[in-house]
């Protein structure tokens, strides 16, 4: 009781954190807001024949490991009928993904108190759930537990020093033990659940099919395809501003001569793209503004828009991937798919395949530069790149072995 009373304090406390930054801060605005009127959102939920099933994603990234289930469960539309509701908590997943079209409703996540997980439960009411990767919502969970509603836990990891696995962590294990099925993406996280009495199964990550699924419905560049003509391209993507600072260095020191660059930050402001425009010494274009009559003599894309990296790492043959001068490294393996070597920055341990596919870490701008001049021998980028697909080709039906256990239900 006490553990639970702490966890509903942490709670109202997050609330309360967030609420003050959403006087200065745009992002945690748009938590607070999308919040605010939740239940007139419930209103246009209206059940139809068939099963409902809801999908709970924290944002963007984990949207991806979502998305190939529901596209498997939408292809089975004359076999079964369903209704997909999909939830995030962060706005960086609901404002893009708001208007997703493979999903009857896209709702934030209510706070999760015990009145709100009671309402929304009720008002949604699932046939079957599915959270994916890091979602422990202890109210939400609970109250599908004494509704016997299943619920599958799917794409994740687990690491030794989490709470589940200290000695203070009862409330969290006890949690864990509300999921009806857990899949890990490794022995290893598989390992740790069973020392603590928790049975779970090894299906890999759904991101391997969704990225793989991606080069083969790849979306056409007429001008980007203008733009490389006979060059060679590093892409940087999702970078931030101290990943931004490298690339542009090696852009203004000419260290990779025969290449073009294409840049797509992950933040799109517009501020922020004219600041890294006016920084590069040579010719540097939005990709608004490229067109197949200017590519050619542009030297450097910034991406200006969402939705285009993951297949315009095609075009590339070095990538370069944000986030690991920051909490994390983003995701490598859109890029990696493409049989192209993936570069990062040095916090890359919450990402399995960054640990497998490091091939030259980088720290600074000198680690940078001696990186890329030995990828610019093509036999090394070959190997190198190569060394990536296999990983992922590998790795490739984490989504059927998921599907296998959604459909027991759809059954029923």
């Amino acid at each position: 009781m006490f553990s639970l009373f702490l966890y509903n304090l942490s709670i109202r406390f997050y609330w309360f954190a967030i609420y003050c930054a959403s006087l200065f801060n745009k992002k945690a605005k748009q938590w607070v807001v999308g919040r605010k009127y939740w239940e007139c959102g419930l209103d246009e939920i209206e059940k139809k024949e068939g099963k409902r099933i809801w999908f709970h994603c924290a944002s963007l990234g984990e949207f991806e490991q979502v998305r190939p289930v529901i596209e498997r469960i939408k292809a089975q539309s004359s076999k079964f009928k369903v209704q997909i509701v999909v939830t995030f908590f962060s706005p960086s997943g609901y404002e893009i993904r708001k208007n997703y079209e493979g999903a009857d409703f896209v709702l934030y996540l209510p706070l999760d108190t015990k009145a709100n997980a009671q309402k929304f439960i009720d008002c949604i009411n699932p046939d079957l759930v599915l959270f994916v990767k890091y979602e422990f919502w202890f109210h939400y969970l609970n109250e599908l537990k004494k509704k016997n509603i299943p619920v599958i836990l799917f794409s994740s990891v687990f690491r030794g020093n989490q709470i589940f696995f200290k000695w203070y962590g009862i409330f969290f294990r006890d949690m864990l033990k509300m999921f009806t099925k857990i899949f890990v993406q490794n022995i290893e996280s598989k390992d740790l659940l069973k020392n603590i009495s928790v049975e779970s199964e090894v299906a890999f990550d759904t991101r391997f099919d969704r990225v793989y699924q991606i080069t083969e419905n790849k979306k056409p560049f007429p001008s980007i395809e203008k733009f490389k003509g006979n060059s060679k391209i590093l892409i940087a993507g999702s970078t931030w501003a101290n990943d931004e600072e490298l690339i542009i260095h090696c852009i203004n020191e000419d260290v990779l001569k025969e290449y073009k660059y294409i840049i797509a930050p992950h933040n799109i402001d517009q501020n922020r793209i004219d600041e890294i425009v006016s920084s590069i010494k040579v010719k540097a274009k939005r990709f608004s503004q490229l067109n197949e009559a200017n590519a050619a003599e542009v030297d450097v894309v910034i991406i200006d828009s969402i939705g285009q990296l993951s297949s315009i790492y095609a075009f590339g043959e070095i990538a370069y991937i944000g986030g690991g001068f920051n909490t994390s490294v983003h995701n490598i393996l859109e890029a990696a798919v493409y049989g192209i070597p993936v570069l990062f920055g040095p916090n890359f341990e919450k990402s399995l395949e960054a640990k497998e596919l490091l091939s030259y870490p980088v720290d600074d701008f000198n680690s940078l530069k001696n990186a890329l001049l030995k990828l610019e021998v093509e036999s090394e980028r070959i190997a190198v790149g190569q060394k990536g697909k296999k990983f992922i080709e590998e790795r490739l039906g984490g989504t059927e072995r998921i599907m296998t256990e959604v459909n027991l239900y759809l059954k029923n």
